[in-house]
């Protein structure tokens, strides 16, 4: 496979825009005498906090070129976007007015935070801003080696390949990857019509056989492995049908469906390919350990952050990955293997990207990094119409990439598929 032809997109925790042309919303501020500005700032912080603004400076000093006096202005509140009215202002800030001789205008700020130097020094023109350069370095936004390009590039061919081999109609697909050691963790489709086969899933019967891992995951390894080549020609007319029936693109089409339970015991609404995934590295992690505690208390002096040093499962670099039930039992008593928290540190690799119910659910999972081909229009979590990893009041952060297909599939899949365009800059 030529790495190459891929691309590897970072989409960013908020909507990258042109240094000049930042969204801004309207506020209203008024100029005040510079003996009253410490008790109205006071006042204003208790009554009308600008929580999601807090990247803008409250007070702006500007010096008059007339006299060389400085004049301060300081920002009263938002302003509703319908009308230019001070009436609408809150009570409480209405009753500053008279006091401290204010006289309310509406203006306007920015508002994002700006995520580089040119986007501050823009932003400062329209009233002053707050910038941070950030401190820390999540693996790939400042580019992937050609090793991990392949990597990524032939895991993202095992979604495609299982979303596409044996499932009508067209479905998603999950990959869960260590990257540590760059080995599949769980495969799963959507499984939510019951008109769908009951086979679909590695833990729906007897998971796993001696090895710990199920037997879809090892096949996939021996290709990864061995012929190191997974082609994507023949994909393309196998894409040509309707989406309709994957879960993250359509998450009510569910309703529209018969609901004949004798078909399929495993169907439901909510067994979106995320989800099944993380079911199936979970009986993956029973089936592993199954002497060790279910219970686990997250240890919170380790930030959970996608910039953080992941707490990943530990393996010797000398351990052979295990083969059957004594080797198996061999690495259990190996004190260096620890059953891992959740997800922690592992990779997701999806042929669309996720829902918002099925990034959540990714979050609470602690995946470290987020890959997807195709962008969702309709119900994207991730960029198309929601930015979860941008959501600051969240405990856990991860990284999200799209993955573009090589030129020649990659244009072929667009053009069937009717979707968006979706990159970091759009």
């Amino acid at each position: 496979m030529d790495s190459g032809a891929w691309e590897i997109i970072h989409i960013p925790n908020k909507p990258a825009f042109s240094p000049e042309h930042q969204p801004t919303l309207k506020v209203y501020a008024s100029v005040i005498k510079p003996k009253f500005a410490n008790t109205i700032v006071r006042q204003l912080c208790k009554i009308a906090p600008l929580e999601d603004l807090r990247h803008v400076k409250r007070v702006r000093r500007k010096i008059l070129p007339d006299n060389g006096e400085p004049q301060l202005t300081v920002i009263l509140c938002l302003a509703p976007e319908h009308n230019d009215h001070s009436k609408e202002m809150p009570p409480d800030v209405q009753k500053l007015v008279g006091p401290y001789e204010l006289s309310p205008f509406i203006t306007e700020v920015c508002k994002y935070a700006a995520v580089s130097k040119e986007e501050w020094e823009e932003q400062c023109k329209i009233w002053p801003t707050s910038f941070h350069p950030p401190t820390y370095n999540i693996d790939g936004i400042g580019g992937f080696s050609e090793e991990d390009t392949h990597s990524i590039c032939k895991f993202m061919s095992v979604a495609i390949n299982l979303a596409v081999s044996s499932h009508k109609p067209l479905v998603n697909a999950a990959v869960i990857v260590d990257p540590s050691v760059k080995r599949i963790i769980a495969t799963e489709t959507d499984q939510v019509y019951p008109s769908f086969p009951c086979d679909m899933t590695t833990s729906e019967t007897i998971p796993f056989n001696g090895t710990g891992e199920s037997n879809h995951c090892q096949s996939i390894d021996r290709v990864i492995n061995g012929s190191s080549e997974i082609y994507l020609n023949g994909v393309l007319e196998k894409l040509n049908g309707s989406s309709s029936a994957v879960a993250c693109l359509n998450p009510w089409q569910w309703s529209l469906q018969p609901h004949d339970a004798d078909k399929c015991s495993q169907w439901h609404p909510l067994r979106h390919a995320s989800i099944v995934a993380i079911e199936s590295s979970a009986a993956r992690d029973r089936h592993l350990f199954p002497n060790s505690s279910e219970g686990f208390s997250l240890d919170h002096s380790q930030p959970s952050d996608a910039d953080s040093p992941a707490k990943k499962q530990k393996t010797s670099s000398n351990s052979p990955d295990v083969q059957n039930d004594s080797s198996r039992e061999a690495a259990l008593r190996d004190a260096s293997i620890e059953k891992p928290y959740l997800c922690t540190g592992y990779d997701i690799f999806l042929l669309w990207e996720p829902c918002t119910m099925c990034a959540m659910a990714l979050v609470h999972q602690r995946i470290k990094r987020i890959f997807y081909a195709f962008p969702n229009p309709t119900a994207g979590g991730l960029g198309s119409v929601h930015r979860l990893q941008g959501e600051k009041s969240l405990n856990h952060h991860y990284a999200v990439f799209r993955v573009l297909l090589p030129g020649h599939a990659h244009n072929a899949l667009e053009e069937i598929k009717g979707l968006k365009h979706v990159t970091a800059e759009s």
